[in-house]
Parts: structure tokens; sequence; C-alpha cells
């Protein structure tokens, strides 16, 4: 799923967080990044969230609670 436009990556980390299952980025390179880890949250997205405000990301959630989570975050604004 493209997860566009988030303006609070806290609220964004936090839904994350709560996930029950594996949650990943899907990098421009294919590469996926475990979003659930707190070294890929804070290392590898340090750059994508520099400018606090993410344009388009790829996230994979495993469990359709998860993203049943994610939606509903995207939709909140």
């Amino acid at each position: 799923m493209k997860v566009e436009h988030i303006k609070s990556i806290d609220e964004f980390l936090k839904v994350i967080d709560s996930c029950s299952g594996k949650v990943e980025l899907v990098t421009a390179e294919g590469d996926r990044l475990n979003l659930k880890s707190k070294l890929s949250q804070y290392v590898s997205l340090a750059s994508i969230f520099s400018d606090e405000t993410i344009e388009g990301l790829e996230i994979i959630a495993y469990e359709s609670e998860d993203t049943a989570k994610l939606v509903a975050f995207m939709q909140r604004g």
C-alpha cells in the first residue's frame, strides 16, 4: 500500500508499533526494511523523516488488522 503525506511521524510510528504482525517499508531498490524494529525506524528512516513530511512510501502489512490500522491513520490526515 502507498502511504502518503504523513504529517506526524510520532503518530505514524505509534501506529506501526501497535501492529501485531510484520510491517515492512519497500525501498526504491526493492529492499524490505522491518518497521517494527526500532533500529530500522531510527537509522533507516532518518533521512526520509528529516523534512517532517513523508510524501510516498510503499508499506506492506502482513496482517489485515494492521492494514486497517494504517488505512485508518491515513484517513485521519
